[in-house]
């Protein structure tokens, strides 16, 4: 499956940003897609996941409350809606992808997208 994320861009401190994650090849239905994030100087991070089969939908505890992901299936798309951006929000996030169960671990996803960046000023 190929992995296409796009949305980023250039916010205030307190807005929004909507990414998505459109994937090809094969449908999402397979998968538990993801999105992670790598602040410059930074390891990769969990943001947050969703299990294609189930709904269920999993989160770091820094975007509780403020950062919502969702499917389109018509579309085969994951979203992920940032609301409340801060500053320290500020890296490239990448979509991904597995066939197998949800990890917060990169290292457990097979499939990547090609990172967006998103940058919050104060």
């Amino acid at each position: 499956v190929q992995l296409q994320a796009s949305g980023g861009g250039l916010v205030q401190a307190g807005a929004s940003l909507r990414l998505s994650c459109a994937a090809s090849g094969r449908p999402f239905s397979n998968y538990v897609a993801s999105w992670f994030r790598q602040a410059p100087g930074k390891e990769r991070e969990f943001v947050a996941a969703i299990n294609w089969s189930t709904s269920g939908t999993y989160y770091a505890d820094f975007v509780k409350g403020r950062f919502t992901i969702s499917r389109d299936n018509a579309k085969n798309t994951v979203d992920l809606q940032m609301n409340s951006l801060k500053p320290e929000d500020t890296a490239v996030y990448y979509c991904a992808a597995d066939g197998r169960r949800v990890s917060r671990w990169a290292g457990d996803y097979t499939y990547w997208g090609q990172g967006t960046l998103v940058t919050v000023s104060s």
